[in-house]
């Protein structure tokens, strides 16, 4: 049986910002082993395990699930008198990275820490604001001559930042965002063992979303998916996220609507939700939803697509913090839904028909007042 809190401190433990995936992707090529049968992955680096259909389909037909698998970080832009100076990788907040411990992943793996100068020493109106990237330095304690040599301009820094468990199931720690999402996907891999479905399932661990959603656009045009849901992190309540963008920690999750998201496959989530019991709810974006789901979506003619949201807190920080329950709630419907998948499927997501549901409610013609 799946340990799923190993499995998350497993992947968020490791250090694979956007670019520079291998080292987490080999972590989830293990994990997804025993869960598919072969894999594949593309040009840019997205690792996709493919699970055949367990029961004989009329035709084949694919689902594809994504999370990325990159983090956010820092690189290395300058190294001046053994002080390391950074630029930031994805959307990395200088606010939360003051004091931080890190690792600079030179020519050889180096701990340091972050740091800007003292308030002593700011002026007034300095001491007013955070500092921006171009104030912070990393120390990592060595001679300059010995920093010199072992970092180069375009390293990579990752914070060190260990699993946290906390009260009430939830967690803390780097990379939730998306690496929560590609344990969701292995959860739902496992669920399946003891399931039948007729369509096969790509489980994809996408590189580069953080800066660009790449990943997603390359795997969706190697994958050639029937249906594709992407997951990814949403906004948990906390101080200072509105109500109106808030989602509730533990109460599972969230399905998102808007124009990035296809209507149907939205109706069908939201059914099978309700059918099994599984707590959710409903994220309304009414644009791009700026993850991968929007990548997917628009890729060669077009793929029916769905956007599935874990809530977080602290998001974009090295204590970003999680509900387990989430996870599981999110597997089990992601499992009953690639179940309920048949050869009726991609009729029923046909946007100039109307549903069947719609189609049955439907009074039957008068007779009479067609004659006439």
């Amino acid at each position: 049986m799946l340990d799923i809190k190993a499995h998350l401190k497993t992947l968020v433990e490791a250090h694979a910002p956007a670019g520079h995936e291998a080292p987490v992707r080999e972590l989830i090529r293990a994990a997804w082993q025993p869960y598919v049968q072969s894999f594949q992955q593309d040009g840019l680096g997205s690792l996709i395990g493919i699970r055949p259909a367990n029961r004989q389909p009329a035709a084949r037909r694919k689902i594809m699930l994504a999370a990325h698998m990159d983090e956010i970080g820092l690189m290395v832009r300058d190294v001046v008198n053994g002080f390391i100076y950074v630029q930031r990788v994805g959307g990395t907040d200088h606010r939360v990275m003051l004091a931080q411990p890190v690792l600079v992943h030179g020519r050889r793996t180096l701990p340091g820490v972050v740091a800007t100068t003292p308030p002593h020493l700011l002026k007034d109106r300095d001491r007013r604001h955070y500092p921006e990237f171009d104030a912070l330095v990393i120390d990592v304690g060595l001679p300059a001559a010995e920093v010199a040599a072992l970092v180069r301009v375009g390293d990579m820094i990752t914070p060190d930042a260990p699993l946290l468990e906390l009260a009430g199931k939830h967690l803390a720690g780097k990379a939730f965002d998306d690496r929560a999402c590609v344990a969701i996907v292995t959860a739902c891999l496992d669920m399946l063992q003891t399931m039948q479905h007729t369509w096969d399932v790509y489980a994809t661990a996408t590189v580069q979303e953080e800066t660009g959603l790449l990943g997603a656009t390359t795997a969706a045009y190697h994958i050639q998916p029937d249906v594709a849901i992407a997951l990814d992190v949403g906004f948990a309540a906390q101080p200072g996220v509105s109500g109106d963008d808030a989602m509730e920690m533990g109460g599972g999750p969230a399905l998102a609507l808007g124009a990035n998201i296809h209507p149907r496959l939205f109706d069908q989530l939201i059914a099978i939700a309700e059918k099994h019991e599984i707590k959710h709810q409903v994220e309304a974006i009414p644009a791009a939803t700026g993850t991968d789901a929007w990548a997917i979506q628009v890729s060669r003619a077009g793929v029916p697509t769905a956007l599935l949201s874990l809530p977080i807190r602290n998001m974009h920080s090295p204590v970003e913090t999680l509900h387990l329950t989430d996870i599981e709630r999110s597997a089990r419907l992601l499992a009953h839904f690639i179940t309920s998948l048949d050869d009726r499927t991609m009729d029923s997501l046909l946007l100039d028909k109307e549903p069947e549901s719609a189609t049955a409610a439907a009074p039957a013609p008068d007779e009479d007042a067609a004659e006439d």
